[in-house]
């Protein structure tokens, strides 16, 4: 790990101090203060304005248990979490995340993460995460109900549409957002249709919001192939994960005439050399929520390797690596797979799925790297757009909001190029994108005053 500017070591110091124990945290706000040594020589403004220090505290940090009964009538009790980080630029903004390993500090870097990625979008939202240690896998939807309404029940009375506007994330998508919804609308007697994103499209929702973090990631990948002269045309790639991300991202880069030949989930990864069958995969996961094994049952093509095997959809090559799972499931080992192996382009579709080791090994290799708040902005993005519908009383086409969705990936490629060569670090997007959204945000804090 590289030396921090001293300006910023004493600050990184105090965050490990303050929040003990939160690794996911520290290494989110490392990376940024990475960033910054050239920042702060230029603007000394934000120093004596104690900006970074305050950027990485949150406004409000809210936690609560969430009890509720399961299908034998026996009592659950979940603990519940909403971090509301930063709301400089406008609402807070950030997804739910319904998963075993939710606590603190993974909120906390979910949600420092979104100030940023935010930012970069342009659109008027801060930055904020929640969720829960609750897992809906293999819960009844009498369950998962029961459960989201006792869950709305107490975070109803911290958001809204002028105040936090939390979406879907990992384990939270159009199921659980209609059960949080109608549990909203029971509370307050309001149609608000604006405080929750991610909503069914016969009730408020936007199309392309389902598709648009991993069509999103794709546009930016695409951009950096132009940048290279090149294009997905007949390139290989590699995805992690086959959620939604990971689908719609295998989706769009195929349209663009590439091969997906591998995705994978907690169970292995499955390597389709004739290309990934979209269809399928969607059956598989998203209407049978069933192991990728079945989709290699059902696809002569395709062959299933088992997690325990020790292997990783990493060790498939591929020209573009696209990981779209979760937080570090890419290592330093990893990486160096995929290097060997003459990967070119890496693009960040999950939150922080690469390791610094990992970014590490991209930068010494001449790999290009997008990070997660750039590269995966795309779904924010198009929540953004789903709140300037409801606000409006209004339903765009699906080609015109994905219009507008590519124009704000290109629109955040060339803002990170421009400020990382405006900063000395030209070709370096981790650098741009951290810089750019940082630059955002403080200035609106600066001009609020110390609050």
């Amino acid at each position: 790990m590289k030396h921090l500017d001293p300006t910023l070591q004493p600050v990184f110091e105090e965050i490990l101090a303050r929040n003990p124990g939160e690794a996911e945290f520290h290494q989110a706000t490392r990376e940024l203060l990475d960033s910054l040594g050239p920042v702060v020589a230029r603007h000394p403004e934000y120093t004596d304005a104690a900006i970074i220090r305050r950027v990485c505290e949150p406004e409000r940090q809210i936690i609560f248990r969430v009890p509720w009964v399961d299908d034998a009538g026996q009592v659950q009790l979940n603990r519940g979490f909403r971090v509301e980080f930063n709301s400089a630029l406008g609402p807070y903004k950030g997804g739910l995340r319904f998963h075993p390993s939710v606590y603190l500090g993974i909120i906390k870097f979910l949600g420092f993460e979104q100030i940023f990625k935010n930012a970069l979008t342009g659109m008027p939202i801060g930055g904020g995460k929640g969720g829960s240690d609750f897992d809906p896998k293999g819960r009844s939807d009498a369950e998962v109900m029961r459960f989201c309404q006792s869950f709305m029940t107490e975070l109803y009375r911290h958001i809204g549409e002028y105040t936090d506007v939390p979406a879907g994330d990992i384990g939270v998508g159009g199921r659980e957002i209609g059960y949080l919804f109608g549990q909203y609308k029971r509370i307050t007697n309001r149609y608000e249709s604006g405080v929750l994103t991610g909503k069914g499209i016969g009730w408020g929702g936007s199309l392309v919001r389902t598709e648009a973090t991993g069509y999103g990631t794709v546009f930016f990948a695409g951009e950096i192939l132009k940048a290279r002269g090149s294009s997905f045309d007949g390139k290989t790639v590699v995805v992690s994960g086959s959620g939604n991300v990971a689908t719609y991202a295998a989706e769009k880069a195929a349209a663009l005439g590439a091969t997906v030949i591998a995705c994978s989930d907690s169970s292995g990864y499955v390597v389709d050399e004739k290309g990934l069958d979209l269809d399928l995969l969607k059956e598989v996961k998203q209407v049978r929520r069933e192991r990728l094994s079945s989709y290699a049952e059902a696809r002569e093509s395709a062959r299933f390797v088992a997690t325990t095997t020790g292997g990783a959809v990493w060790d498939v090559p591929c020209d573009i690596a696209l990981p779209c799972a979760t937080q570090n499931e890419l290592d330093g080992d990893h990486a160096l797979a995929l290097v060997r192996n003459g990967c070119t382009v890496v693009a960040e579709g999950a939150n922080m799925p690469c390791t610094p080791e990992a970014v590490k090994v991209f930068a010494e290799a001449g790999v290009a790297f997008a990070p997660g708040k750039a590269a995966n902005a795309g779904g924010v993005a198009t929540s953004a757009l789903e709140m300037q519908q409801n606000a409006s009383r209004d339903s765009w086409s699906f080609a015109h909001t994905e219009a507008r969705l590519e124009e704000i990936m290109v629109g955040i490629h060339a803002r990170c190029l421009e400020t990382a060569d405006t900063y000395g670090a030209p070709g370096n997007y981790v650098a741009g994108a951290n810089i750019a959204g940082f630059i955002q945000v403080a200035d609106a804090m600066l001009a609020l005053g110390v609050i």
